[in-house]
């Protein structure tokens, strides 16, 4: 059986150790996390096999954009030579090393947010003695960045605090609300002093009740509370927590947002002082209420067949019945023949649900643009790729007639994404009329596909026109417009997207040509391959991102 010790990718809310050497001071700072301490059942364990438990290292990429450099990840296991066995977790072998003495990782990028480096299985060794700790830590290098290090503390024995999986319903209704009930016990060997209940819930979900001795994580940036894409609430029960004993939680009402769609949520329950950190900052309530807790009677105290013995975390998915409509803008610019135009092209999300591929990673829409004739791009956007009329493959970026755009893994319930191009007229052609369209990624035309949860395909295509023959956009779907005058050489701008870090307008048409707002993030232009969606499967951990 397996103890698994560890959050959600995306959640990125794990403990921070000792800091790395600092490398240029222009270099972005990596945070490598772990948990801050495990416990390993004593040799044997139950039915004379050892027990495993499983420890994660991830890192964290807070600088808004993807390093996109080699980085060298490792372990040192020197110091749990007779104290504990070591062995990469199931799916780890083809990317990580393992010797004697230390597990070597590698990545060919560290992606924006949260993501997995290695899971380890740990069992007590033979002859390793109750109560010896040691120190568990892994570095990261890579040229052009600095790694913060993590340790994780590793003891032989001590409290095992496990949880009971609740049983949830999977399917919700905007606004609905149903119990989550919360049981664990301690199957350790030593008392636990003070309990803390993590929950972790992405931005479609939530909790209704408010509690004096829990904290609540708050977004810093107005409007944008998708924008880390989980909230976090840690609840600290006081008290002694006995080997063998069952508790239960008293009232934790879960609550689905107007704007829910594809969520999930992790809970965890963990000795006191031993919670995951967070960037998120976290505020403590003023109700006057208390979440309680009662130890269950002894006959249905651990063993009963309720209790998973070997977990004390555990995770759900939900959807709620709900749509997205993404709506293409259509956009008019004018100019002379040599000059150079800006325009921004792109789409909004007019909900009501918001759209995230958290664990993947995954982008969500596509957005196709067909540049008129007539036109020429000097300047494309980084996460816009140049392609032929048909779709194919090109080698050069600029001046292609048609290019492909790509979302971050977050759509905001009214968000909007707006991908700054500059353009040289080198012909003036009356009315020449382009397009832009957004939807899914694939088709055999190349075109976007509309997505199943978008209600009206019929606004995913709207007119991008140059030298409009009346003087307005031409025919189009959408009604909100862009008009850039010629400006040669001018630098674009475009509204930001969630995973730059920086606020994006959370109402309101896309931002018109030469605005000032945040740049559009680069999110990550192709496709991850490995980890499903979100919404076909709440994984436990991604490929490399989370």
């Amino acid at each position: 059986m397996r103890k698994r010790i560890s959050l959600l990718a995306s959640a990125g809310l794990v403990a921070v150790g000792l800091a790395a050497a600092p490398a240029n001071a222009a270099d972005p700072v990596l945070t490598l996390t772990s948990p801050d301490r495990i416990g390993l059942r004593p040799h044997p364990g139950q039915g004379g096999e050892a027990q495993k438990t499983s420890v994660d290292f991830r890192v964290n990429n807070g600088t808004g954009t993807v390093f996109d450099r080699e980085s060298t990840f490792t372990i040192d296991l020197s110091g749990l030579k007779g104290v504990a066995d070591v062995a990469l977790a199931k799916d780890q072998a083809d990317s990580c090393t393992l010797t004697a003495t230390s597990v070597t990782c590698k990545r060919y990028a560290v992606w924006t947010h949260d993501s997995g480096i290695v899971a380890l299985d740990l069992s007590a060794a033979k002859d390793s003695k109750t109560g010896t700790t040691v120190d568990l830590t892994m570095t990261g290098r890579a040229e052009g960045a600095t790694f913060k290090a993590a340790t994780t503390k590793v003891k032989v024995g001590g409290p095992d605090l496990v949880l009971e999986e609740a049983r949830l319903k999977r399917e919700m209704n905007p606004g609905g609300t149903q119990p989550l009930p919360v049981v664990f016990g301690n199957a350790g060997t030593e008392s636990v002093q003070g309990v803390a209940l993590e929950l972790n819930t992405t931005h479609g979900i939530g909790l209704v009740e408010k509690y004096d001795n829990c904290v609540y994580s708050e977004d810093n940036a107005p409007g944008q509370s998708w924008n880390m894409g989980w909230g976090k609430t840690v609840c600290t029960l006081d008290g002694e927590f006995e080997p063998g004993a069952l508790y239960e939680v008293g009232r934790l009402t879960l609550r689905a947002a107007p704007h829910g769609f594809i969520d999930g949520m992790t809970y965890a329950v963990r000795e006191a002082g031993a919670q995951s950190k967070t960037p998120q900052k976290l505020t403590k309530p003023s109700t006057g209420k208390k979440l309680e807790f009662k130890q269950r009677p002894a006959k249905t105290a651990l063993g009963s067949g309720d209790l998973d013995p070997w977990n004390n975390y555990h995770e759900f998915d939900f959807t709620v019945k709900n749509s997205a409509d993404l709506v293409a803008a259509a956009a008019s610019v004018k100019g002379r023949a040599g000059e150079t135009v800006k325009a921004e092209l792109g789409f909004r999300n007019n909900g009501p649900a918001w759209v995230a591929y958290i664990r993947s990673g995954e982008d969500v829409a596509r957005t196709d643009i067909v540049i008129p004739v007539g036109a020429k791009v000097t300047k494309a956007p980084e996460q816009c790729r140049g392609v032929t009329a048909d779709g194919k493959y090109r080698e050069e970026n600029l001046g292609a007639p048609r290019y492909v755009c790509s979302t971050t893994h977050i759509i905001g319930e009214k968000q909007k994404f707006a991908y700054p191009f500059e353009l040289k007229i080198e012909k003036v052609v009356a009315g020449a009329t382009g397009s832009v369209s957004v939807g899914g990624w694939w088709s055999e035309s190349g075109a976007p596909t509309p997505q199943d949860w978008d209600p009206d395909h019929a606004n995913n295509k709207a007119a991008f026109v140059i030298n409009a023959k009346d003087g307005g956009t031409g025919p189009a779907p959408s009604a909100s417009t862009g008009t850039a005058a010629p400006a040669p050489g001018a630098t674009a701008t475009a509204s930001a997207a969630p995973s730059a870090g920086n606020a994006a307008e959370p109402n309101g048409d896309l931002a018109s040509t030469g605005s000032t707002a945040g740049p559009v993030a680069a999110g990550g232009a192709a496709l991850v391959a490995a980890g499903g969606l979100l919404f076909l499967v709440f994984r436990r951990r991604a490929a490399g991102r989370a």
